[in-house]
């Protein structure tokens, strides 16, 4: 199985879970996005072509905001059997929020080409943003039934 994980845990402890973990590979992502602009970035993106998540691409992909820009070549490259979303912090206006963390793995997920498929949790899904956003995506469709705190799609 081929996990990737957007979390704050993760890196946080970074060096102690490469301790714990020698396979674990641990990235810092670059943002584009603040909490406080989730409202109009759900109002806007439809207006740029290269962020419907049936078309976008992400690499390299300036133009949709939503698109993480500057992952490495490894997470675009590969086929990822789950994708946990439980990073960037998403609970003070400047904070990046999960916006773009959400877009990006609909996007991956959907864009799968080999068998199998992607499932993606995402973590506080109780929050006001993360539910608009999982919303937007046809999370509901896809993602089967939420929980608490989580939901799978």
């Amino acid at each position: 199985m081929a996990p990737l994980y957007f979390s704050k845990k993760i890196l946080n402890g970074s060096r102690q879970s490469s301790k714990n973990a020698p396979t674990l590979n641990a990235h810092t992502v670059q943002y584009r996005t603040q909490l406080k602009e989730a409202n109009s970035l759900l109002k806007t993106y439809r207006s740029e072509p290269l962020c419907s998540p049936s078309k976008a691409y992400l690499r390299g992909n300036y133009k949709c905001k939503l698109a993480l820009t500057g992952l490495p070549d490894e997470v675009y490259e590969k086929e990822w059997d789950l994708i946990m979303i439980d990073a960037p912090r998403g609970y003070f206006p400047e904070a990046p929020g999960r916006m773009a963390a959400i877009f990006s793995a609909v996007v991956m997920a959907r864009g799968r080409k080999g068998s199998g498929v992607t499932h993606v949790f995402l973590h506080d899904v109780n929050r006001r943003v993360e539910k608009m956003f999982a919303e937007e995506f046809s999370v509901q469709e896809v993602f089967g039934k939420g929980c608490r705190e989580a939901m799978a799609f």
